[in-house]
């Protein structure tokens, strides 16, 4: 069994925590509903331009947890392109 963990670090076009919310909850609904991942927001709560997001998949084989969290990655470029992704980081556990 293999545990792989992303931690993403995101520039938002957010002026208040409400706006901030709005969108974080969105990434991490879709997500969980999309590629079966746990997540959560892990740190900078407090600031409104910035959120940092965790992400965690279990798989029996290492390449398809690697590929789902590259994956997923890719996605939020996608989907949200006014968020700008300012690091990441995928660590195996």
């Amino acid at each position: 069994m293999f545990i792989f963990c992303s931690e993403i670090a995101l520039s938002l076009p957010a002026f208040s925590l409400k706006e901030k919310r709005g969108i974080v909850k969105s990434i991490l609904g879709r997500a969980r509903n999309r590629f079966n991942v746990s997540c959560a927001e892990v740190d900078r709560q407090d600031n409104s331009q910035v959120a940092v997001l965790a992400f965690v998949t279990v798989s029996p084989d290492k390449t398809i947890a690697r590929n789902t969290l590259d994956r997923l990655e890719d996605w939020i470029y996608e989907g949200w392109p006014d968020v700008e992704i300012t690091g990441s980081q995928i660590t195996e556990l």
